[in-house]
């Protein structure tokens, strides 16, 4: 709608106040479909949603050619002031039906108005804002401070789990610290209140539209996330905190803690926020980075400590990476004949993993220093894989921040 006789410092100012979310008026010229120019008065308010983000523009055009100087375009080209005058005039008639005679006391009511309308004064235009959706009084609405707070907890217990779970597994850890075991069951209690809670929250259709219908809001929760969120919040560090369970049975708790794992998916939908931010996906990747290192000692550890011991001639192989490290730091594995009958001893649970997660992060940083090296075919195998998975990281580091 612009033309050769638009203001280019107006057209600006309307660019700058779609830019800055603000409220503004103008006084613009613009041109209809049949390229006749006329003057507009435009006020441009921002709406807002209840987290106070501008979500749309409310923008109303007034026609003020009547009170403009008349336009000298090709049509009117060589006409008196005039008979341009009068042209406005018979153009704006229903302008003009508008104008009904009122009292002196609200004219100069009027008259102040117009005045403020004239000098652009963006204090008249009034604050607009989203209505929120009407819900049931149990539904809570997806995008509320308290589910956005949650949401962050969860997160937060989300990243814990992530950490705990591949260590416990692999180290094969029982809790019997109450202080953990306390920990780890108040984790479960919030999984357990967080599956209740999302049969009470909304979620957006796939038409873009929020869902509060209690029964559409549980069938969604059961078809998408139900079964992982229970069986992450099931109680199985309360289970092998028991001296009598079965060895076999304790393994199969833990290994089901994995599962917990695929709560990773929803803090991957919201971290899609914030990945316009080259801060924050540092950050992100940093996090990323340190978490893979993480799991793939814990997986590193496992394969060693599977394949240390010779199951044929029940002897420990002396070229594996957890012998060497049992006779440098001087805690060497030692077969228990008159007890057990099995070997024993070797390094601590901290300088295994504190030595496993080293060779991980050499290994993806780059191809390693060769004082811990893979020996069995297993090893090797997993140490191309940990390689292969480094190399993709960088170039995908390179990737974000070309």
């Amino acid at each position: 709608m612009y033309g050769e006789l638009t203001d280019k410092k107006t057209i600006d100012k309307v660019r700058q106040t779609f830019d800055n979310y603000e409220s503004n008026c103008f006084e613009i010229l613009l041109y209809r479909k049949n390229r006749s120019p006329v003057w507009f008065y435009m006020q441009v308010a921002p709406i807002r949603n209840e987290n106070d983000k501008v979500v749309l523009f409310l923008c109303t055009f007034k026609d003020i050619t009547l009170f403009k100087q008349p336009i000298e375009d090709e049509t009117t080209k060589g006409w008196t002031k005039f008979a341009r005058l009068t042209r406005a005039l018979t153009n704006n008639r229903n302008t003009l039906q508008q104008l009904a005679p009122i009292g002196k006391h609200e004219v100069s009511h009027k008259q102040s108005r117009l005045a403020e309308v004239l000098q652009l004064n963006s204090d008249i235009l009034p604050q607009y804002k989203q209505e929120a959706p009407k819900t049931p009084p149990h539904i809570i609405l997806h995008y509320c401070t308290f589910k956005t707070t949650w949401d962050w907890v969860i997160l937060i217990l989300t990243f814990y789990t992530a950490i705990m779970v591949p260590y416990n597994v692999s180290f094969k850890t029982k809790q019997n610290n109450i202080v953990w075991l306390v920990l780890d069951s108040v984790v479960d209690v919030i999984f357990l209140v967080d599956i209740v809670l999302n049969f009470h929250t909304t979620f957006v259709g796939p038409g873009g539209e929020v869902i509060s219908d209690p029964k559409l809001i549980r069938m969604n929760y059961l078809k998408t996330w139900f079964v992982i969120d229970l069986l992450s919040c099931l109680p199985y560090d309360i289970i092998n905190a028991f001296e009598n369970v079965d060895e076999g049975i304790s393994s199969l708790f833990s290994s089901l803690k994995v599962v917990r794992l695929l709560r990773l998916g929803r803090v991957a939908r919201k971290l899609d926020h914030y990945l316009e931010y080259g801060a924050a996906v540092l950050v992100l990747l940093v996090c990323v980075f340190g978490l893979v290192a993480h799991w793939l000692a814990c997986i590193w550890y496992s394969i060693g400590d599977y394949e240390v011991i010779d199951e044929a001639t029940n002897t420990i192989k002396m070229d594996s990476w957890l012998y060497q490290l049992a006779i440098s730091i001087g805690s060497p594995y030692q077969y228990n004949a008159s007890g057990s009958g099995e070997w024993e001893g070797g390094p601590g649970k901290d300088s295994l993993y504190i030595t496993s997660l080293y060779f991980t992060m050499t290994s993806l940083t780059t191809i390693g220093f060769g004082n811990i090296a893979p020996t069995t075919d297993g090893e090797k195998i997993f140490s191309v894989a940990m390689m292969m998975v480094g190399c993709k990281y960088k170039l995908c580091v390179v990737w974000a921040f070309w």
